[in-house]
């Protein structure tokens, strides 16, 4: 998969069994900035899968942005006032720690009204199985299950497997 300018998705050899991954800016500076089109940080997202425990990578330049992760109504309106979290220091990685979607903006004056910002939704964590199913419980009403009709193919095709089987192994003993 190629993913957009801006990000760039690479997995986490070391944790790939559980599913984990980093996804990280490409290049060198400023990766999180106003984009070419409006939405090419969301068409970037939705070409990939995120999953609980991977990171989100975003590099810019800390004097003049930021980002800011907010609540959906904020992501729209582009509300910069009341953040959920806020990341100044140039090189932010954030772990997607549940399922769901989350939400980011730019810090910077008017920056998130040309596009930059992202949603990124995690999908929900697979549950293993921890065991055997459970037995049937002894209530209800429950009927044996009804053998399958012998028409005598089944049987005379195993006892023609075992023959041809014993005539190869005399065969072979008689070489």
């Amino acid at each position: 998969m190629t993913p957009e300018p801006g990000f760039k998705f690479k997995p986490r050899q070391s944790l790939m069994y559980y599913g984990l991954a980093e996804v990280e800016t490409s290049g060198k500076g400023s990766s999180w900035k106003i984009p070419s089109s409006p939405d090419e940080y969301n068409k970037w997202a939705e070409k990939n899968r995120f999953q609980i425990g991977d990171f989100i990578v975003m590099e810019y330049d800390a004097n003049s942005d930021s980002v800011l992760e907010v609540v959906e109504a904020d992501y729209k309106s582009c509300n910069k006032s009341n953040p959920i979290k806020a990341f100044h220091d140039g090189k932010t990685k954030i772990q997607l720690d549940r399922s769901g979607p989350f939400y980011f903006i730019s810090g910077a004056e008017n920056h998130c009204q040309k596009g930059q910002k992202l949603v990124v939704e995690v999908l929900s964590a697979k549950h293993a199985s921890s065991g055997p199913a459970p037995a049937p419980s002894s209530a209800g009403n429950y009927s044996p299950a009804t053998a399958p009709a012998n028409d005598g193919h089944s049987l005379q095709l195993g006892t023609m497997s075992v023959i041809a089987l014993m005539v190869g192994c005399l065969a072979a003993f008689a070489l």
